[in-house]
């Protein structure tokens, strides 16, 4: 019997950064499962209003958890990494497993080097993914210094159509923040079809591997 994947998406241009290029893929990978997506912009606009994390928007995301849940869902995945600290609230809360799209991104940084560059696009996403990194560090007992950077407004820029300008905004912080660290995290997924030059460190980008990550959740579960 094939399975139900839900995403949970905050950004309305999602089918074109987040569906397309990585759930679809993995939907055609996987013909036994079925992917249905749930999208409600407002999520990410109060989370950057709020420079955070509210009882509310959490509140919001269970509510769209709970409800993927009821129809039939046997795994949910969000793709925003600004919220993640919901979705770890929300978990003990379901019957299935759910998870944000870069904590596998989280693991790997944290395995790779100890002075970690985090680079990202909104305030709000360094913090949320970095603070995940040094939790990760510490299950490893291991010391790290994360090192964050933010490119503000070029998530502003992609969203309004300008893929290149994102892109030259995004390689240039890129460029200067690998000379300076042992890895980089992107942040966010939003940035994870960046066009750039190898850079000389391991480069973390969320995508396939969260799919792959709740894959192996929901077969085990």
């Amino acid at each position: 019997m094939g399975k139900l994947l839900y995403t949970i998406n905050t950004v309305n241009n999602f089918m074109d950064i987040i569906f397309n290029p990585f759930g679809k893929p993995f939907a055609e990978a996987n013909p036994d499962m079925e992917v249905y997506n749930i999208m409600d912009d407002s999520l990410l606009v109060d989370t950057r209003k709020y420079s955070g994390m509210t009882p509310t928007i959490a509140s919001r995301m269970l509510n769209y958890a709970k409800a993927a849940e009821a129809s039939g869902a046997d795994g949910v995945i969000c793709t925003c990494t600004s919220v993640n600290h919901a979705t770890k609230m929300i978990r003990p809360l379901l019957n299935i497993p759910m998870i944000n799209i870069e904590e596998p991104v989280a693991e790997m940084a944290a395995k790779s080097g100890r002075r970690i560059g985090v680079l990202g696009t909104i305030p709000t996403s360094p913090g949320a993914i970095s603070w995940e990194i040094e939790e990760k560090a510490a299950e490893m007992g291991k010391e790290i210094e994360i090192v964050p950077a933010v490119v503000d407004g070029a998530f502003d820029v992609l969203c309004a159509g300008d893929r290149d300008k994102h892109d030259e905004m995004v390689c240039e912080a890129l460029y200067k923040l690998s000379k300076e660290v042992d890895c980089i995290a992107f942040a966010q997924i939003s940035m994870s079809l960046l066009k750039h030059e190898p850079v000389d460190v391991p480069l973390f980008k969320i995508g396939a591997s969260g799919f792959e990550k709740i894959k192996e959740l929901m077969n085990c579960k």
